[in-house]
This record gives C-alpha cells, structure tokens and sequence, in this order.
C-alpha cells in the first residue's frame, strides 16, 4: 500500500525536497573563496598597514623624548615637554602655521577658480581641444624641485627675463623671491601655475559625467548662461568639486620641495616662508633636535586630520 502510495507521487511529478548537503557545500564554497581572496590580499595590506602605522608610532614615541643628537643615544621620555615648548614658540612655530594656512589657502582657492573656469571653457569640443588639454598638463609633467630652479632663473632679480619684460613696458623691476615680503605670494603663483591643470583635469571629468537634460530645461525656461552655472551645473559639481578641495588642500598643507628648492632649508634669511614643513625639517637636519621635530610633525598631522575632517563635514552638509 505505501509502496503504490510513493509510485503514484513519483508518477504524477512530485519535486523533491533539495539535499542539505548540496546547500552546504555551496555555502563551503563561497566561505572559502571568500577567505582565498583575503589570504591573498593580507600580503599587500599588512605591508601597507606596516608602512603607515610604524612611522606614525615611531614619531609618536619620539615626540615624547629629548632625542637630541643621535636618535638611538641617550634619549629619555619627558612626557609632554616637546609639545607644551613647541606650542610656546611665538618665534618660530606660530608664524610657521600661520605662513601655513596662507600658503595653501591662498594657492588652493586660486586653483579652484582658474580651475573650474577653464574646465567649463574646455567642456564643449571645440576645434584644437587636444592640443589646448596637451599644454594644459606640461606644468604637471616636471617635479617641484624642477619647477622651482626654473623659476628661480626666470625671476632673477638681475638677469631673470621676468624683470626684462617689466622694464620693457615700463614698470620698475621687482624683487620676487628675493624679497622679504615678495616671497611668499610668488611662491603660491608658482604653485598655482603648476597645479591649476590638475584642478582643470579633476572638474573637467567631473564636469563630463553631468546630466544635460538639467541645464537644457533651464535652457528652455530662460535662464542665462551665469545663473544655469550657478543653479544648476554648480550644485551637480559640487561632490566632485569636494573631493577636489581635500585632494589639492592636502598635498599644498605638505608643501616642502618647492620651498626648498627656491629659498633653501630655512626658508629664507628671515625664514620668510618658513612652514610647518620646512621647520620640522630645520629642527631635523641643522639643529639635531629630533624630539622637538617629532612634536611639530605630530601636531602638524593632527592640524592635517582636522583640516580634512572640516572640509568633509562642510562638504557633506552641502550634499544634504
């Protein structure tokens, strides 16, 4: 009776209930690919991990030692010392942060606004567009240290062609980087002519990926080419525009190379444009006093995180 019972189910079509074990094995399969991509990326992470956090806590520890000398000779943990003496330095360590803050405010918000001027020139094709974005990334193509021997013999003082061509039009000669107060403002020029393309680069793709039915329906209602860009292209650009600001602030905050190469470890006779950077830098190399160092690299990384995490807040409250 139940033999004809199974017969008749198994005749009419009756699915049957799947296997457990084929369910574990593909729930096996998965955790073991799974744990397959992880031991191979594990290699790569760890030596990246290594890389960061080390130099981080071995500054960290540093700071909180008088190292003065050679690192490995004689060094004793005075606690907070470094850090209470760095911040009481009105001499040097202020006005550093200070030149700073106006270094890479002034350099990032020229950038910004040439940048986004010429990536919305560049936004419709027009006839010789290749070669215009080819010149555009030259500057991007040498390093800092080229750029600021470069233009350390164009803004030569007496046979720099920069005071050639004022003199050819009638304007006294200037003094550049060679004067006290001159300095700081060429160098964020120089900055911004190297790095206004990479701003240009940056917007223009961003630029690209907006959607035009916006813009043509402001088209349609009216609206001029100044309040189209303001209401309507702007408000779409400003994720990409974000992330560009943290990107090009960051790397202006570790502005070293360009400074070096034009004005030497000190920054100037006067230490005219003395950052954060280069004074850590002095503090290392010509008064051995890598305690101290350690101390303004640690709060110049903390003034770093701070400055990001702002940027990131403000940015993400104008995305809500």
């Amino acid at each position: 009776m139940s033999t004809a019972g199974l017969t008749t189910a198994r005749d009419q079509g009756a699915t049957p209930a799947p296997r457990p074990e084929g369910r574990r094995s593909a729930v096996t399969f998965d955790q073991a690919n799974r744990r397959l991509r992880w031991a191979m990326l594990s290699p790569a992470l760890l030596f990246v991990g290594l890389m960061i956090i080390f130099p981080l806590l071995f500054t960290a520890n540093l700071s909180l030692t008088d190292a003065f000398g050679a690192v490995n000779a004689g060094k004793e943990h005075i606690g907070l010392t470094n850090f209470t003496d760095a911040l009481g330095d009105t001499r040097r360590f202020w006005p550093a942060l200070t030149r700073t803050v106006v270094f890479t405010l002034g350099a990032v918000l020229l950038e910004t606004v040439l940048g986004l001027a010429l990536a919305m020139l560049l936004r419709r094709p027009f006839r010789g567009m290749r070669w215009v974005r080819t010149v555009l990334i030259i500057p991007l193509l040498a390093t800092p240290v080229a750029i600021g021997i470069l233009w350390l013999l164009i803004l030569d003082p007496t046979n720099g062609i920069a005071n050639h061509l004022l003199t050819s039009i009638g304007l006294p000669r200037q003094e550049f980087l060679g004067s006290v107060g001159q300095s700081l403002p060429t160098l964020v020029l120089i900055d911004v002519w190297q790095w206004t393309p990479m701003m240009t680069l940056l917007l223009l793709a961003g630029l690209t990926t907006l959607p035009e039915e916006p813009e043509e329906a402001a088209l349609v209602d009216g609206a001029n080419p100044w309040q189209r860009f303001r209401y309507v292209t702007l408000p779409m650009l400003v994720p990409t525009l974000a992330t560009a600001l943290v990107l090009r602030a960051v790397d202006a905050l570790k502005t070293f190379d360009l400074l070096y190469a034009t004005k030497g470890p000190g920054g100037g006779s006067d230490f005219e444009v003395e950052t954060l950077n280069v004074y850590a830098y002095g503090l290392t190399f010509d008064y051995q006093e890598y305690g101290l160092a350690a101390a303004v690299l640690v709060l110049f990384t903390l003034f770093i995180v701070g400055v990001v995490i702002l940027m990131r807040r403000r940015g993400q409250g104008k995305n809500a």
